[in-house]
């Protein structure tokens, strides 16, 4: 019978360490490059930023926020836009994403991207919508 008990932190890293070397078996070096980018208003505050990764060909944007007072006058669209554009140059052909029903699936469509796939009840009557779209096309 296996024993199943909580990892220690080694024990965690040598689990990701064990899928990493099955996965560079299949695709090769698998290297990660951040993307991390402020938004600051003209006093040098910051209103908002973009937190993201290119790897594997792809640009995956884990977080973008905008302060509430800086919504609605392209600060998103410059983030997003410069963030997109560092991604290529570092051999990015597409981007993905994911969002909630109560933030900025229409914000991304305007910008070109296309929902995937959908996941409800998460959480609650609230749905995660997963959204990418090509970089080269833009």
């Amino acid at each position: 019978m296996t024993d199943i008990t909580d990892a220690t932190d080694i024990e965690t890293h040598r689990v990701c360490e064990g899928l990493q070397a099955f996965n560079r078996a299949v695709v090769g070096p698998i290297e990660s490059t951040p993307i991390r980018l402020a938004a600051k208003d003209a006093d040098g505050e910051l209103i908002g930023g973009i937190v993201a990764d290119v790897l594997l060909g792809w640009l995956e944007i884990h977080v973008l926020w905008l302060d509430d007072a800086a919504r609605g006058q392209g600060h998103g669209a410059a983030l997003l836009h410069a963030c997109e554009q560092r991604a290529i140059a570092l051999g990015a052909h597409s981007s993905r994403l994911d969002t909630f029903d109560w933030q900025a699936e229409a914000f991304y469509r305007c910008h070109g991207y296309e929902r995937f796939a959908v996941l409800d009840g998460y959480p609650g009557a609230h749905r995660r919508i997963f959204m990418s779209r090509r970089l080269t096309t833009r």
